[in-house]
């Protein structure tokens, strides 16, 4: 997002206060599914070894995490990271049988961690959102061991106009749908705008290389209405 109000993490804050106890049941309506789908490609990229460190920022009610444990078996210690408390607090009674998850909460642009700490840093639906996203970039190498690796999953910019097309209609019923679930349409006036003034997947590419990731590069998923971006710490 080129322009960001210096107030932008209350607000966010704000927002997710009014959603959080029925974030996964709007997730679910509003992406037809599809988030899981995502969130599951997201892991397979990944391909995580057994018996390293993720951090997962912005990990919301804990799904990334959730897969990332059953990939390797439950063998990997798992920092899960959020700067909303009631959404950390979801995660935390979602996971409860977990023993190796370590909850924080943070925001990505200062993290309380030791540099060279972590083997990934996954960010799913969350860089959106913050306030200084060079910053959180910045923070995500800092604290990657070399040879680590930063992946984003992220609304992006769709590739098919018939599709482009199709999608902004919907959009625009968005606000609708979580007034009639929620009660309250502003949360999603607030989506459907950061989704639409957010970068597209070169410009965040760009980003990714100007904040010294390497080998970086993005897959798009549905067409081009989420992305997910790669990049290493060498």
């Amino acid at each position: 997002m080129k322009h960001v109000s210096e107030n932008k993490s209350d607000f966010v804050k704000n927002v997710f206060n009014k959603v959080f106890n029925k974030y996964d049941l709007m997730n679910d309506l509003l992406s037809l599914g599809s988030h899981r789908i995502w969130k599951k490609q997201m892991i397979q990229w990944l391909s995580p070894r057994k018996r390293t460190v993720l951090i997962d920022m912005a990990c919301g009610t804990g799904d990334i995490t959730e897969l990332f444990l059953k990939y390797v078996n439950n063998e990997c210690k798992v920092y899960a990271s959020d700067p909303n408390e009631k959404m950390l607090n979801l995660a935390k009674k979602k996971l409860k049988k977990h023993k190796n998850i370590k909850w924080c909460l943070d925001k990505a642009e200062k993290l309380e961690f030791e540099n060279n700490f972590f083997d990934y840093y996954t960010i799913s639906f969350g860089i959106r959102n913050v306030t200084n996203i060079n910053q959180v970039l910045k923070e995500a190498h800092r604290v990657l061991k070399p040879g680590g690796r930063f992946l984003c999953l992220e609304f992006s910019k769709i590739q098919n106009n018939n599709l482009e097309k199709l999608y902004n209609l919907y959009s625009k019923a968005i606000p609708k749908i979580g007034n009639f679930i929620v009660g309250n349409s502003k949360p999603y006036e607030y989506l459907v705008n950061s989704i639409e003034s957010f970068y597209s997947q070169n410009e965040l590419l760009d980003l990714m290389k100007k904040n010294n990731f390497y080998k970086c590069e993005y897959k798009n998923l549905s067409g081009g209405i989420v992305a997910l971006h790669s990049g290493w710490k060498i």
